[in-house]
């Protein structure tokens, strides 16, 4: 989508869905996804929690010996709504807060199949790209076609 990657990546903050989704080859991507970043030590940035799609990235980069940052809106911090956070925590106050340290936070930026939240996540990040406010890389894990209508969509 948007950037250059001509720069090393040290922090990316993935985007993705809460649930584990419909196909068990997401959260096999999830997982790889998070393997792939311990191996280069990479360190992750997330939303927050241990729920669907990122539990899989968050706790296999975690016990892959990198860093792991969660962002909680001081809103979902109850662990009944969004689960354990894994690595450390940053709270923040609201949801625009939480996106705005990610992005603070991060080199890239990657999204996993997710809902409404993820493609608002994408779309604020991207939009921010095509307004030249920032150069970091975008993309999408697009897990068994699940991008492909968005794709299509954006390049008419």
């Amino acid at each position: 989508m948007a950037g250059s990657s001509s720069h090393h990546i040290r922090n990316i903050c993935v985007f993705g869905g809460s649930s584990l989704g419909k196909e068990k080859e997401f959260l096999e991507s999830a997982n790889h996804l998070g393997q792939v970043l311990a191996e280069r030590k990479i360190h992750l940035v997330y939303g927050e929690g241990s729920l669907g799609l990122i539990e899989g990235v968050s706790i296999t980069v975690f016990l892959g010996g990198s860093q792991v940052l969660g962002v909680v809106p001081k809103a979902l911090a109850k662990e009944d709504i969004i689960g354990k956070t894994i690595g450390e925590e940053l709270y923040v106050s609201t949801m625009s807060d939480r996106l705005n340290e990610m992005f603070n936070h991060v080199d890239a930026f990657i999204a996993l199949p997710g809902g409404l939240r993820t493609l608002k996540e994408i779309f604020h990040i991207s939009s921010w790209a095509q307004l030249h406010i920032h150069h970091k890389p975008i993309d999408l894990l697009n897990v068994n076609d699940f991008y492909d209508k968005l794709l299509f969509f954006l390049k008419c």
